[in-house]
């Protein structure tokens, strides 16, 4: 997959230009259909509509029509993410259209803010649903008159009926899996009393509740799905885009279909939990055909395994707990799975799509290891992160022979490429002086086995600096270190002839006291302790890591501030050297207040 998708087009593409894309069942299933030219007489008028709207239009310039079509009632997460760059790169694949669709048919949970939430994140995963100088983006609502119609139809065939049972009577008479369903005393009415029902329905005559519109199928059928199930039903509620409109609603498994046969959707692919509806998604579908109410060939639905990720959640319900009992500072948190989550704590597009590529599409249901995501992570920053030196846990350390080799105030000029691999991005500068910062970390009085910073008697080197000698250390009365001591070894900087007069087997990262900028740093881990939270009887809150979010009040190097050659503004990415990847924090980072939120470490701290 390409790691900067483009607008799809609407032409197809030549094969021998094609990148070689790892197959998986649906892109046989799509080639199998180019082949076969199973769609090849589908028409599209410019916009969705009904056969007569497709009738006298020109043939589909797009090869496949395919549709990212999410509930605005909440942030889209990593397990989106997937659905995204599958249908949106599929579409651009194959030479086709990818649409953005709202199945807003619930007005009760939907909001324009998680509207605009998802064009952004569309956007920001770099797909587009422009193509042919139109733009893709619909909504289910605008389609709510014609759902109305075809209800109406269904009625006077025969094939729905009002039923005023109530919702535990509906319950009981629909069976279980040993036992079939019970017909309802309402089945049997005719389609003209169904008809007029229903537009009391429609006209605001029924309460909340007291009738449902439903397919009327077979209440013996094997696939509970199939028991007549319910189409519509009243619920009085302001609809966030129509108002107060209508005082019925589609249900989502009536919605749907209808919405991928008016814009024309081609592969109209789901997750696994839809498996069980596809049936009535081509019954309800071939009975429209019929009718002439929409087009023939109709769209087909295919289904794939949904992501199910180590330490994730991605239930919206225990996702909205989260945030509303202050476990995590909001939807962005950066622990969360959230689109915007993952963008604040360093995420990229590129890296979320190589995600979506490695970990491919399957018919069964598995576990993705989470430091797969994390792997994908380190591979798109690698190449493009700017490097930098932090000191994250400060302590300082002087060095006492400094005066006396170098004069009392003087600092030494050193200097680092932006990026080891890239010149081209320049050179980082930086003073070294009598005082520097370490990490704590980097002494110990009684080294342990392997310890090759700093302890008494040990030479280490100042990465881009002088080797030094350790003399010592102080301790403030409750045996905290308080500041490390050590001499300097003249004529050993980094880049010049004696560099490697003295060999060490240590190197240490560290600032200068003189020019080092403070900067507060968040350290973020996993938000749960357990790889699969809240499987069984056991409370989701139970098992969240304590240490999911640490903060240090560190020290960068100058060249992430104002005036420097890298000047990090908020969502630019770093390596700190030898601590790992990092993000300037797109909500708080200031240029007098930086904040660098840990995106993910050097290598997996979790590994086994």
């Amino acid at each position: 997959m390409s790691s900067k998708p483009h607008a799809v087009a609407s032409a197809p593409t030549s094969p021998e230009k094609e990148t070689v894309k790892a197959s998986h069942f649906l892109r046989q299933i799509i080639e199998k259909d180019l082949a076969e030219g199973t769609y090849a007489s589908r028409r599209w008028a410019g916009s969705p509509g009904d056969a007569a709207h497709h009738q006298a239009a020109p043939l589909d310039s797009a090869r496949v029509r395919l549709r990212f079509p999410p509930e605005p009632n909440g942030y889209l997460h990593v397990g989106h993410a997937k659905s995204i760059c599958l249908n949106f790169g599929l579409a651009r694949d194959y030479g086709g259209v990818c649409h953005l669709r709202f199945d807003d048919t619930n007005p009760e949970k939907e909001d324009q803010e998680y509207v605009r939430s998802i064009i952004d994140a569309v956007k920001w995963l770099g797909f587009s649903w422009e193509a042919g100088g139109s733009a893709h983006l619909y909504q289910a609502s605008d389609y709510f008159g014609f759902m109305y119609r075809a209800a109406e139809y269904l009625i006077e065939a025969g094939l729905a009926y009002v039923d005023e049972q109530t919702p535990e009577q509906m319950r009981a008479n629909r069976g279980d899996f040993g036992k079939p369903g019970v017909d309802s005393p309402f089945r049997s009415r005719s389609p003209a009393e169904n008809l007029a029902r229903f537009r009391q329905m429609r006209g605001g005559e029924l309460a909340d509740g007291a009738a449902v519109l439903r397919a009327k199928i077979d209440m013996a059928s094997p696939n509970i799905n199939l028991r007549d199930p319910a189409i519509y039903r009243i619920r009085r509620a302001t609809h966030h885009h129509t108002g107060d409109q209508w005082c019925i609603y589609p249900m989502y498994t009536f919605a749907h279909p209808i919405e991928d046969a008016l814009e024309q959707i081609t592969h109209s692919i789901c997750t696994l939990e839809f498996e069980d509806q596809r049936p009535f998604y081509d019954w309800l579908l071939d009975h429209l055909v019929t009718g002439g109410l929409i087009p023939a060939p109709h769209p087909r639905q295919y289904e794939f395994a949904r992501l199910n990720l180590t330490y994730v959640l991605t239930s919206k319900r225990k996702l909205a707990q989260l945030v509303s009992e202050g476990k995590v500072s909001g939807w962005d948190d950066p622990r969360m799975p959230t689109i915007v989550g993952l963008r604040r704590r360093g995420y990229t597009p590129e890296a979320l799509q190589l995600f979506a590529e490695r970990i491919g599409v399957t018919k069964s249901d598995s576990w993705i290891d989470y430091s797969t995501l994390e792997g994908c992570l380190r591979e798109t920053l690698d190449t493009s992160a700017a490097r930098a030196m932090a000191v994250l846990d400060p302590v300082k350390l002087v060095l006492s022979n400094w005066d006396e080799l170098m004069g009392a105030g003087h600092l030494e000029d050193c200097a680092a490429p932006v990026h080891p691999h890239a010149p081209e991005r320049g050179t980082r500068r930086f003073r070294m002086g009598r005082e520097v910062w370490i990490e704590r970390s980097d002494y110990e009085d009684t080294p342990p086995k392997g310890f090759f910073r700093l302890f008494p008697g040990n030479k280490v080197r100042l990465k881009y600096g002088y080797v030094i000698e350790c003399t010592g250390a102080l301790r403030d009365a409750q045996g905290q270190l308080t500041e490390v001591q050590a001499r300097l070894i003249p004529d050993t900087k980094s880049g010049t002839p004696g560099a490697d007069s003295v060999k060490v087997k240590g190197v240490i990262t560290w600032v200068g006291v003189s020019d080092g900028l403070p900067a507060e740093v968040r350290l973020y881990d996993r938000l749960f302790a357990v790889p699969q939270p809240g499987a069984g009887e056991k409370d989701f809150l139970d098992e969240l890591n304590p240490a999911s979010m640490q903060v240090r009040q560190a020290y960068v190097e100058p060249s992430l501030g104002a005036q420097g050659v890298i000047a990090a503004q908020a969502d630019d990415k770093f390596q700190f050297e030898r601590h790992g990847y990092f993000v300037a924090d797109r909500v708080d980072h200031r240029s007098d207040h930086l904040v660098f939120n840990l995106a993910v470490g050097l290598k997996d701290s979790w590994a086994k």
